[in-house]
């Protein structure tokens, strides 16, 4: 069954019958080599497959071997959800790409999954064969004279007239092939994310019909108000599965949708939930995804960006009600239409949280557990019938438990009737007949080495990253494991999570405690330790012994252990894995076993490691935040030792001779603040790849030269009383990132033209450094310099060309001949600039033109055409005035960022409106400003003019040419631009608001990067257009009756009174201050206003799907975290305005404004 839901942008059935097929393959790319490998085709694939992630097949072959196609590439065709077909000029030159095509549209043709490509060809010429066709097709004619062979050519040409039929791309029509290759990613990438579901689309689900069906009446797709469901069940029910299947089915209704599964496990481990919260709000949020700081943050961003939106959110496997209430709160925080789905074991965390729709989940039934358990035991719906009656015992023992028929089936696969009766019977011998006891059944088909792994994972490693437990895996073991997993994956007993975590189900882990935990009634008896109350017991009473393989306590705080014996160690001779985590031991153990092989012990509470340990074998030895002055006194040989981390140890005051280390990778020594010395041999680690010293502030020397021929990582952020780093070896070529921010030095060695693999040099605050070498002009895989604040700093080096991001702010540095690969340009002073600050940058480019010296002058820029590759130019505060921006500025024809805030200029150059890709704008704090000129018209640019008090006005369209670029164009922010009252158009520009509102919000969103374009102006009155109009926080709206139908949604303006007014201290609202809009009871907007210098206008829209009575309270408060008692009434809205919106308001308004009707991309629903 399918779930049907009702919306205006979706048909009812939404599981397309094309994606069932397991794809492997998201996309096949056809092309010919000649043409277009090195150049168009090679930029699509790195667009796809790098940057997107989508699945490519790509022939990187330059030349075709045999007489037909390959079974490769017709493996690969079959195996691909869509072509792409690049039909460029010497296409059909080549009979392997004829072939292609010939099998693609076998394949495709019926499913509508061919994306054709006119590369510098014609549609028309393609279909019929003209210009570079016809020469192809004459050569093919010629060669080709079998009768055989002539059916092929006419094939060829038949398909290639389908193909030029289909709707694609034609290259002509575009600007460039960046655009041309973003749109068909654009496209491609809507057609994958439709493949994309939670559950394999090829699995065929059991039992699940009568729960859809129920389900379905719960969710009441045609209901748009915000519900609650809730789906319980005992473990290994299927509550998830279920949960993943309406997900999948109804997720492309929503704006919004997020599945957070495992709630319950990342609490435990976790002390919040700010993890969830975050993925939760990161599609929406973006790059401001870490202003979610902290629990509270995370419910205050939720409710701002989630209230207006229609949003399907998924919790899975709840166990507190705090839980519930954190990451999905009330029905308020949600827009209309929204739906949360909630699966938990505790069906009384779902009477606590009021929700009256719940789903219970039955176990199968017979019929059903049979299917069931053959799909995985014989590979079909129903056994043999020699296996029909010994499956009935299994089907007894699982009870209807999908989780076990599964496990218990995928066991027994491929084995035979001896197996099988060998496996009922262990079963009927478990003492303990329960779901936990059954699963063991898998556990027992491992191997000894398998066995061990599992129950690693299972007691000490579950939830962690795969890449990590490997590692510690392969050095527990001294072997590859990485095969093992895989085992235990095939076998259902683990798998991977999102973000590549490796999990496996509470049941199964449940299981492998009861494993451990049958070894011996006696915890001290028993190989793994993960239950705080039997670790401390072991260590209170010294009642260790050689069978303890591993202990490991992660706790999600740090907890203090007052009482143990710190002899506790002396008998566990056997213990190779040892991990405390956030635990304070009050005294020093006086033994650690030589065993070991991975220590990861945080708060370490001695000062040396005990005089006895020599642990010959020990890879890994993890003491962060410890109290270590030192290792050892004198020099100890760890031939296996490959990790060492002593970050935070703050007493520590120096390192060990690491001669005897000499397989270490990975030396992490940062914050250790009193550390003074650096042991000389650490310069001779030839397989070292990464040496972090950040925040050591007491190093004052390194060794004189480094021979680490391994290294990648080199950090000596912080280190302020250095003045010198090393010389590098000659052999040192996989140096990739080198960061020396804030150090004392003065010169980078000449040495460093030996790095010929560095792409990152971060110099931020050397302030004694004097110059660069001219090796550095060497390294072609230098992408990226940070020079910033380096005050004394006065050149570059050379040209430099390759150089892709530079940051140079505060410094003395000459002209540089040329940056043409530079995409980048970070010059910024501080707000109130020094009249050097600034000369910098214009000396950098040698752009200098005469200035007097008058007290504050700054950055003057006489041309730009050498910075064409700019994408992102930011010049903040650089004391820029009129006439300092130069009028080619319009030549960066890439520039998509550009940040002007801060400056003295008055006006901006013209050429400004050339810039085709600009998509953000910043003017903030520009007080000189008075005019804005016509600006790039992309439909996607966003404008901040904050604190531009001289800004007179916005070029009114009415008085422009229909050719010019206007306001009505972009979006704007622009608060306290207080001269722009005066301006005879602004309300023309209020109202220009409208109809953007409108084309925003009609459009289903698929980007949600940013908010609707709701605006904030200067005003002190609300345009009489605003036709019901009310002093106070309120205004009551009355709805049309339902059988009015033009009427598109309600337009809203308030007034923001002077916050300071009337009040015994200013209030600055930028400090915590929400205004919080509501309907009736129900939250629609929270956002921070920021401080005003005067009275503003704020302009909203709220359409006419998310009103629901016949007459709508419209009413404003103002929340003030932490707000002091004079300020406990205040409500800065002192008048309210609103009108309903017709159809016909739109089109006076498009009228009277003369706004241009067109389609903005951030409002297309497809390319």
């Amino acid at each position: 069954m399918a779930l049907t839901w009702s919306t205006q942008r979706a048909s009812s059935s939404f599981l397309s019958n094309d994606l069932a097929p397991g794809w492997k393959y998201d996309v096949f790319l056809s092309f010919t080599g000649v043409d277009t490998r090195r150049g168009f085709v090679s930029h699509l694939y790195h667009e796809l497959c790098k940057c997107q992630g989508i699945t490519t097949f790509y022939d990187d072959r330059e030349l075709e071997r045999g007489t037909s196609i390959s079974p490769e590439l017709l493996g690969a065709i079959k195996a691909s959800h869509t072509a792409i077909v690049v039909l460029s000029p010497k296409y059909a030159h080549s009979k392997w790409c004829l072939d292609e095509l010939t099998n693609i549209v076998q394949c495709m043709e019926a499913r509508k999954s061919i994306l054709p490509v006119f590369y510098e060809t014609n549609p028309s010429d393609v279909g019929n064969q003209r210009a570079s066709f016809a020469e192809a097709f004459t050569e093919h004619e010629e060669k080709f004279i079998s009768t055989e062979d002539k059916k092929k050519v006419t094939q060829w040409r038949a398909d290639l007239k389908k193909v030029s039929k289909i709707s694609g791309w034609h290259s002509k029509n575009f600007k460039s092939e960046r655009q041309l290759i973003d749109d068909i990613v654009n496209c491609v990438r809507r057609k994958v994310q439709a493949t994309c579901t939670l559950l394999d689309s090829s699995q065929k689900l059991v039992g699940t019909d009568s729960a859809l069906e129920q389900l379905s009446l719960l969710l009441a797709p045609d209901a748009n108000d915000v519900r609650f469901i809730g789906i319980t069940g005992m473990g290994g029910v299927g509550k998830t599965t279920l949960a993943k299947l309406v997900y999948d089915e109804i997720f492309h209704h929503f704006e919004v949708h997020c599945f957070l599964e495992n709630v319950r496990e990342v609490s435990v481990t976790e002390p919040t939930l700010v993890r969830l919260q975050k993925q939760l709000l990161c599609p929406i949020m973006r790059e401001n995804i870490e202003n979610v700081s902290d629990q509270q943050w995370g419910i205050i961003y939720t409710k701002k960006c989630l209230c207006n939106r229609k949003v399907l959110l998924v919790l899975d496997d709840v166990d507190q009600i705090n839980q519930i209430q954190i990451l999905a709160g009330k029905k308020d925080w949600f827009g209309m239409g929204s739906r949360m789905i909630i699966t938990t074991r505790n069906q009384r965390l779902l009477v606590e949280h009021d929700i009256t729709l719940c789903h219970y989940v039955e176990v199968l039934n017979d019929a059903e557990a049979l299917e069931l358990f053959s799909q995985h035991a014989f590979r079909k719906d129903q056994p043999d019938e020699d296996f029909l009656e010994p499956s009935r015992h299994f089907l007894d023992y699982a009870g209807g438990l999908p989780l076990v028929l599964k496990t218990l089936g995928s066991f027994l696969y491929m084995r035979g009737q001896d197996a099988w009766n060998s496996v009922r019977d262990n079963l009927r011998k478990i003492p303990n007949p329960t779901v936990f006891d059954s699963l063991k059944v898998s556990y027992d088909g491992l191997e000894k080495t398998e066995k061990r792994i599992f129950l690693d994972v299972a007691c000490l490693h579950k939830g962690k990253p795969m890449t990590e437990v490997l590692w510690i895996l392969d050095n527990s073991f001294g072997i590859s494991s990485s095969s093992m997993i895989d085992v235990l994956i095939e076998r259902s007993l683990v798998y991977k999570g999102s973000g590549n975590m490796i999990e496996m189900h509470d049941l199964i882990q449940e299981m492998a405690w009861t494993i451990v935990r049958e070894e011996s009634e006696d915890p001290g008896l028993r190989s793994r330790l993960w239950l705080s109350d039997d670790i401390f017991h072991i260590l209170m009473t010294n009642t260790g012994s050689r069978t303890i393989e591993a202990i490991s306590l992660r706790l999600p705080k740090v907890e203090e252990v007052r009482q143990w014996n710190c002899k506790a160690f002396s008998k566990m001779h056997g213990l190779r894995f040892l991990e405390f985590n956030n635990l304070i031991f009050s005294s020093s153990p006086k033994f650690l076993p030589c065993s070991l092989r991975i220590i990861n012990w945080s708060f370490y509470p001695s000062k040396f490691l005990p005089t006895s340990f020599r642990p010959y074998l020990l890879t890994e030895l993890n003491m962060r935040n410890s109290k270590l002055v030192r290792l050892w006194e004198e020099k100890v040989d760890l031939p296996k030792l490959k990790y060492l981390n002593l970050a935070s140890s703050k007493k520590l005051i120096n390192t060990p001779d690491f001669s005897g280390f000499p397989n270490l990778e990975t030396l992490d020594i940062w914050n250790c603040k009193n550390l003074v010395e650096i042991h000389p041999s650490v310069a001779f680690l030839k397989k070292l790849k990464s040496l972090d010293l950040s925040a050591c502030k007491s190093i004052k020397s390194l060794p004189s030269e480094f021979e680490m021929d391994s290294l990648e990582f080199f950090s000596l952020v912080g280190c302020s009383n250095l003045k010198k780093i090393p010389e590098f070896g000659e052999q040192m070529k996989n140096v990739v990132e080198i960061l020396l921010q804030g150090t004392a030095i003065e010169k980078i060695p000449s040495s460093i033209g030996h790095l010929v693999g560095l792409e990152d040099l971060n110099l931020r605050n050397c302030k004694n450094l004097l110059n660069l070498p001219r090796a550095i002009f060497n390294l072609k895989s230098l992408r990226w310099i940070n020079v910033m604040g380096c005050s004394k700093l006065d050149k570059l080096p050379g040209d430099m060309d390759h150089l892709e991001r530079l940051e140079c702010g505060d410094t003395m540095i000459e002209p540089l001949v040329g940056m043409k690969n530079l995409k980048e340009l970070t010059f910024e002073c501080e707000p109130v600039a020094k009249a050097r600050e600034g000369w910098g940058l214009l000396r950098l480019l040698g752009l200098g033109k005469s200035r007097p010296d008058p007290p504050c002058w700054g950055l003057v820029l006489s041309s730009l055409n050498r910075l064409c590759s700019l994408r992102e130019l930011f010049l903040r505060d650089c004391q820029l005035c009129e006439g300092d921006i130069p009028d080619d500025i319009g030549c960066l024809s890439f520039l998509e960022r550009l940040n002007l805030s801060g400056n003295n200029f008055v006006s901006l150059p013209e050429s400004i409106r050339r810039l085709s890709k600009l998509k953000y704008l910043y003017l903030e704090r520009c007080k000189s400003l008075q005019e804005l000129p016509p600006l790039p018209s992309n439909g996607k640019l966003y404008v901040s003019l904050d604190d531009c008090t001289s800004l007179k006005r916005l070029r009114d369209a009415s008085k422009l040419s229909s050719r010019v670029t206007n306001l009505y164009d972009f979006d704007f922010s622009c608060k306290n631009c207080i001269a722009l009252v005066q301006d005879e158009g602004w309300i023309n520009t209020i109202l220009s608001r409208i109809p953007r509102f409108v084309a925003y919000y009609e459009v289903p969103r698929l980007d949600f990067s940013r908010l609707a374009p709701d605006v904030v102006w200067p005003g002190s009155e609300i345009p009489k257009w605003f036709s019901n109009q009310s002093v106070g926080t309120s205004v009551n709206v009355k709805l049309p009756p339902p059988s009015c139908t033009d009427w598109l949604g309600i337009a809203f303006c308030l007034i923001f009174q002077d916050p300071n007014q009337n009040l015994p201290n200013a209030l600055d609202l930028s400090q915590g201050g929400y205004f919080i809009i509501k309907f009736l009871a129900d939250e629609l907007l929270s956002f921070k206003i920021g401080s005003l210098l005067s009275e503003h206008l704020g302009v909203f829209y709220w359409t006419r799907e998310n009103c629901h009575q016949e007459q709508l309270l419209f009413e404003t408060s103002f929340n003030y975290i932490e707000v002091p008692k004079q300020y406990a009434d205040f409500n800065s809205v002192k008048k309210c305005g609103a009108r309903l919106v017709y159809k016909q308001d739109l089109e006076e308004l498009n009228q009277t404004l003369k706004i241009r009707k067109r389609t903005h991309e951030y409002f297309d629903e497809e390319a």
